[in-house]
């Protein structure tokens, strides 16, 4: 399906049909992102028609080659949850629902866009970056014991760490991320 969905949306999201398609493909989970995320359905339904209506305008700089059309479009949906979360924050509330201490519901889900976003940006690196970064930083293990295992120098780990986490950020920032890494 995803091969699929890819192909039908190749060719951008200018024309109607192919953003016809697309929200038929992906709109639903988008919704359940931003309804768990906001925690109100009206919410998600306006983040999910300004999600499109962002994509439709922005067609021209959807490129299939540097993200799949669904992470570029939870990345602007998340963007959105973002915006929507941060206008509610400075209105006063009408009815305080929670406690303001209270932990964010929509805390794991950005971590989960986060995550995927993030291992689509490492599938991108060369192997050597990929798998020493993996090593080093997700698995936490010791640049020496990296080393002893791959049967390099542990100078060429840390090289490779530094070099890897340099082309994430370019692929990161060409997959429209803004902000601190």
């Amino acid at each position: 399906m995803r091969l699929i969905s890819q192909r039908r949306h190749a060719g951008g999201l200018g024309d109607e049909a192919a953003l016809r398609a697309a929200y038929e493909d992906h709109a639903g989970e988008l919704f359940r992102f931003a309804h768990r995320s906001l925690g109100d359905a009206g919410g998600a339904e306006e983040a999910v028609q300004e999600t499109f209506l962002r994509a439709w305008r922005a067609a021209h700089s959807f490129q299939p080659d540097t993200a799949s059309l669904r992470t570029w479009l939870f990345s602007i949906c998340r963007n959105i949850v973002i915006d929507i979360s941060r206008a509610r924050a400075s209105r006063p509330p009408l009815a305080a629902a929670e406690p303001a201490d209270a932990p964010s519901a929509s805390q794991p889900l950005e971590e989960l866009v986060v995550g995927l976003q993030v291992e689509e940006a490492l599938r991108r690196l060369s192997e050597q970056h990929r798998q020493v970064l993996v090593e080093v930083h997700l698995r936490d293990r010791p640049a020496a014991e990296v080393a002893a295992a791959l049967g390099i120098p542990e100078g060429t780990v840390r090289s490779r760490v530094y070099y890897g986490l340099k082309a994430l950020k370019l692929v990161l920032e060409e997959m429209g991320w803004h902000g601190d890494y």
